[in-house]
C-alpha cells in the first residue's frame, strides 16, 4: 500500500500522516492513534492495522499494509462493511460498487 494510500477511510487518515504521528507524539498505547484525525473511531475497519503500525512501524518492521494495494484494501473494508460489521460515519470514503452486482 503506498504511503499516502488512506489507512482510515472514515477521516481521511493516510498511512504517512499515522507513520508520521508515530514518530512525532511517541503514543503509549496503540488507541492513541485515534488523537491522528480521529483514526480508527468511525466503521473500525482499521483498528487491527492501526495497531499493526503502533507495533511494528517504529520497529521499522513490515505491516499487513505492505501486503496489501490500495484496491485491495478498499475492496476488503467494503466488504467487511456491508457485512454489517462497521458503520462509517457521514463524510467517509462512499464504499466502492459491489462487484457481485
Amino acid at each position: 500500500m503506498d504511503l499516502d494510500a488512506k489507512v482510515c477511510y472514515c477521516f481521511h487518515v493516510t498511512q504517512r500522516k499515522l507513520r508520521n504521528f508515530i514518530r512525532i507524539e511517541k503514543p503509549r498505547v496503540a488507541s492513541q492513534l485515534s488523537e491522528c484525525g480521529g483514526a480508527g473511531t468511525g466503521c473500525g475497519w482499521c483498528i487491527p492495522f492501526l495497531q499493526q503500525l503502533f507495533e511494528q512501524a517504529g520497529e521499522g518492521e513490515t505491516t499487513n499494509l505492505e501486503t496489501l494495494t490500495d484496491a485491495e484494501y478498499e475492496r476488503l473494508r467494503a466488504v467487511y462493511i456491508r457485512a454489517g460489521k462497521g458503520t462509517p460515519p457521514p463524510g467517509a470514503t462512499p464504499l466502492p460498487p459491489d462487484s457481485a452486482s
